[in-house]
C-alpha cells in the first residue's frame, strides 16, 4: 500500500510557500513608521507610535460577508481585500483610533495562488488607502470544510487612541448637525437580500449594463476608506457614525446619549441609483434597514464648523441634525 502525502490529503505546502513569494513585495509596500521586522517570523510587530500622553490600543474585526460570493461567481478577486480593509479601520477611526496595523485570515478548500494572491493584492491596497501596516496574516487550506473554488476572509485592524478622545457620547449635544460622507455603493453590507433581489426576483447578470457598466461592477465597488478624511477634520468631528448593516437607523443611535435624538432628512440623502433600482421590490423602510442608501459615515460636527468640514470632506453634505428627545434615528 501506497504512502500519502499531506498534498495527497489536499494541502498543498509548495503551494503555500509560493504565495507567500508572491505577496512579500506587497506586504513591504504597505510599511509605515512602527513596523518592526517583515514577514516570515511567528508575529508580526509594531512600535508604539510616540505623542500619546495616555495611549489605548484598539481593535476592530470583521469580514466581508456575501459580497465574497459575487467574487468568486464572477471571478474578480482584487477588490474585496480593500472591502475588509475598509470594514475594520472605518470601525476604528469612529473611536477617534488611527489605524496602525493590520491582518488577514484567508480559509479555502484549495490555495489557487493566483486567487489567493489578488486578494492579498487588495488587502495591501486598502492599506495603504487607511495609512497602515498590513503586517501578518493566515492561509488556511481546509479540503472538505469548503468547496474547492470558495475562500473566506477576516480581517483585524489595531490602532491606537488618545484615551481623553474616546468617549465620544458625552460631547454630543442638541443642535450639532450631522454631514454624511458618501458611500461608493452598498459596501460590504446587505449584499444576501441584493443578491435575492438582483439575481432571483430581477434575473440580471453580471455583464448586463447599468449605468453605462457591467452590473457586477458596480455591486463589487470596493468600499470607501475614511481614514485620511478622519485624519484631516479630526479637531473639527464630534463624533462618527461608520454606516453598515442595519443601515443608519441602527447606526446613528450608537453615538447619541440617551436624551437626545438624530433627526435625518430622507429627502436630503442622495441615494445611489443601485439602491433605487432595488426599491421597485423592497419596501422604504426596509431598505433603510438593511443598506447604507449612499451614506458610508455620517459625522456629528458643531454649526461653527459645518463649512470647514462640508468644503473638505469630498461629496459631503448636510441631512439632519441633533435634537432633545429619545434616543433614536428618526428619519423625516
Amino acid at each position: 500500500m501506497g504512502q500519502i502525502s499531506y498534498k495527497d490529503a489536499g494541502v498543498d505546502i509548495d503551494a503555500g510557500n509560493s504565495f507567500v513569494e508572491n505577496i512579500k513585495p506587497l506586504v513591504k509596500s504597505t510599511k509605515v513608521a512602527g513596523v518592526l521586522g517583515g514577514i516570515g517570523s511567528f508575529a508580526g510587530a509594531f512600535e508604539l507610535p510616540k505623542g500619546f500622553n495616555e495611549p489605548v490600543m484598539l481593535a476592530a474585526t470583521d469580514g466581508v460577508g456575501t459580497k465574497l460570493k459575487l467574487a468568486i461567481d464572477s471571478g474578480i478577486h482584487n477588490t474585496v481585500g480593500i472591502d475588509l480593509v475598509a470594514m475594520c479601520v472605518n470601525d476604528l477611526i469612529c473611536n477617534f483610533g488611527t489605524p496602525s496595523f493590520f491582518l488577514d485570515y484567508y480559509a479555502t478548500g484549495k490555495l489557487d495562488v493566483s486567487v489567493a494572491t489578488n486578494v492579498v493584492a487588495g488587502i495591501a491596497e486598502g492599506c495603504k488607502r487607511s495609512e497602515c501596516a498590513l503586517i501578518g496574516g493566515e492561509t488556511a487550506e481546509m479540503p472538505g470544510m469548503y468547496s474547492e473554488d470558495d475562500y473566506d476572509l477576516a480581517g483585524f485592524a489595531v490602532g491606537v487612541a488618545e484615551k481623553s478622545e474616546m468617549d465620544r457620547v458625552s460631547l454630543v449635544k442638541a443642535g450639532h448637525k450631522l454631514i454624511a460622507l458618501p458611500s461608493s455603493g452598498l459596501h460590504s453590507n446587505g449584499f444576501s437580500l441584493a443578491r435575492k433581489v438582483l439575481f432571483e426576483k430581477m434575473d440580471m447578470k453580471f455583464e448586463e449594463n447599468f449605468n453605462g457598466k457591467p452590473l457586477i461592477e458596480t455591486l463589487l465597488t470596493p468600499t470607501n476608506i475614511y481614514v485620511k478624511t478622519f485624519k484631516e477634520l479630526k479637531n473639527e468631528i464630534v463624533a462618527m457614525a461608520h454606516i453598515t448593516g442595519g443601515g443608519i437607523v441602527e447606526n446613528l443611535p450608537r453615538v447619541l446619549p440617551e436624551n437626545l435624538m438624530a433627526e435625518v432628512k430622507k429627502d436630503a440623502i442622495k441615494v445611489l441609483p443601485i439602491f433605487e433600482l432595488m426599491s421597485e421590490h423592497i419596501e422604504r423602510d426596509e431598505m433603510f434597514r438593511a443598506f447604507n442608501m449612499g451614506v458610508g459615515m455620517i459625522l456629528v460636527v458643531e454649526e461653527a464648523n459645518v463649512t470647514k468640514v462640508l468644503e473638505t470632506a469630498e461629496g459631503s453634505y448636510l441631512i439632519g441634525e441633533i435634537k432633545e428627545g429619545k434616543r433614536e434615528a428618526k428619519m423625516i
